[in-house]
C-alpha cells in the first residue's frame, strides 16, 4: 500500500504522501488491524527504530545514520532510497499511535522468527550514540515483550550488537 503505488523519491509528493500516510496510520490505528504488506512492515519497522532513537529526547546524526546504515542492510536499497524511507518513518513515528499498538501491527507483519533481527537492530540504535539511557531500555524491553521476544532473548541480541560493535 504505502511504497507499491509510489516510488520511495515520490514520497515528498505531498498530496500523495498525506493521503497514504493517513491511511497508513488508520491501519495502525485500527481495533483489529490486518496485516501489514512488506513495504508497510518497512516502513513500521523504520518508525520503530525512529521511535527508539527519539526516546531519550536527542534524535543524533549518529542514530539517524544507524538507523539508514540498517535499512540498507536489512532491504538492500540504495541510499538515497533508504533516505527516503527514513524521512518517511520519521515523519509517521511522530504521528503514530502509542508503542502498544504500533508494535501489535508490526507483530501481525513480521513472522517470530525474524523478530530478533528487529531487537538486534534496536539495540544498534540505542548503542549508535554511545549511551545507553533508561527510557531507551525501557522501551526495547516493551517492544521487545510486545513482540513477543522474552527479555533473555532480547539481552542476547543486545550482546551480540555489543560484541559486534555495531
Amino acid at each position: 500500500m504505502f511504497h507499491k503505488d509510489v516510488p520511495l523519491r515520490c514520497l515528498s509528493d505531498r498530496p500523495t504522501f498525506d493521503l497514504m500516510f493517513a491511511e497508513f496510520l488508520k491501519l495502525l490505528t485500527a481495533v483489529e488491524p490486518a496485516p501489514l504488506s512488506d513495504d508497510d512492515a518497512r516502513l513500521a519497522l523504520t518508525a520503530l527504530l525512529v521511535r527508539i532513537a527519539r526516546t531519550d529526547g536527542e534524535y543524533s546524526e549518529k542514530e539517524a545514520n544507524k538507523i539508514s546504515q540498517i535499512i540498507v542492510h536489512r532491504y538492500g536499497l540504495e541510499t538515497l532510497d533508504a533516505t527516503s524511507l527514513r524521512t518517511a518513518a520519521e515523519t509517521l513515528e511522530s504521528e503514530a499511535p502509542d508503542t502498544v499498538r504500533f508494535t501489535r501491527a508490526i507483530k501481525i507483519a513480521v513472522p517470530h522468527e525474524d523478530r530478533i533481527a528487529v531487537i538486534e537492530a534496536m539495540w544498534q540504535v540505542v548503542l549508535a550514540d554511545g549511551f545507553r539511557d533508561a527510557e531507551e531500555d525501557a522501551l526495547v524491553r516493551l517492544a521487545s515483550n510486545l513482540l513477543g521476544i522474552s527479555d533473555r532473548d532480547s539481552a542476547l541480541a543486545r550482546q551480540r550488537v555489543t560484541s559486534a560493535g555495531e
